[in-house]
């Protein structure tokens, strides 16, 4: 579906959890490609993590300020090579700040927001993400989701459990969905990708999605 032609409207999907489609132009989803390819190479390259159990999540993680892994954030990547992650940007922060402000419609709105750590998450066609919640941080802060590439089926949960009520939604490649306040802690997911839906020419991606998730850890060195 063409965009121009029938444009999406934003959606508030539950409290303090809003849909923008369209918000990142191409030339900003290009950066972002760019930055997450050298991310992936050094100083700790994407991997697919392994959970305590011994499965193996099939989508392919890098992370930049902290480096999460199942279930804790450390600044070194022990369950790879040992090293420290890449700095996480002021430019990134900005953006995030920028995302809030835009969710929320209130330019205000993103200027105590302080992003620290961002998950960067690659999902070829077979790769999904069960419903789970992100309670690994130690603020409650809203959580910035940026998406590039392949659109995908998003499931957006409650708070007390994985299953119903959701919603779902497609995202598409240069989607912002925010949650935060009384949705900060619902449960959500990827069980579905959707190959060959994005543009190549317009992200510089090939195939496959990229999902930046922005958060503020709370915590310190």
């Amino acid at each position: 579906m063409n965009d121009a032609l029938f444009p999406r409207p934003r959606a508030v999907v539950a409290p303090g959890a809003v849909h923008v489609p369209g918000w990142l132009p191409p030339e900003r989803q290009r950066e972002l490609v760019a930055a997450c390819r050298e991310w992936a190479r050094e100083p700790v390259p994407i991997r697919h993590t392994v959970l305590p159990g011994g499965g193996v999540m099939s989508v392919q993680t890098v992370c930049v300020g902290w480096h999460w892994q199942p279930y804790r954030y450390t600044r070194t990547a022990g369950d790879v090579n040992g090293r420290p992650v890449a700095p996480f940007p002021d430019w990134l922060a900005a953006l995030g700040r920028a995302a809030v402000a835009e969710a929320y419609d209130d330019p205000a709105a993103g200027d105590d927001y302080s992003p620290d750590t961002a998950l960067i998450n690659f999902y070829d066609g077979d790769a999904r993400m069960g419903m789970h919640q992100d309670k690994d941080e130690r603020s409650g802060a809203p959580v910035v989701s940026l998406s590039i590439g392949d659109s995908c089926l998003f499931r957006f949960g409650n708070t007390e459990d994985r299953g119903r009520p959701y919603t779902d939604v497609e995202l598409a490649s240069g989607d912002l969905f925010v949650f935060g306040g009384p949705s900060r802690f619902a449960y959500h997911g990827v069980p579905k990708v959707l190959p060959g839906t994005g543009d190549p020419a317009v992200t510089g991606l090939p195939g496959g999605r990229l999902n930046l998730t922005l958060r503020e850890t709370g915590l310190k060195d």
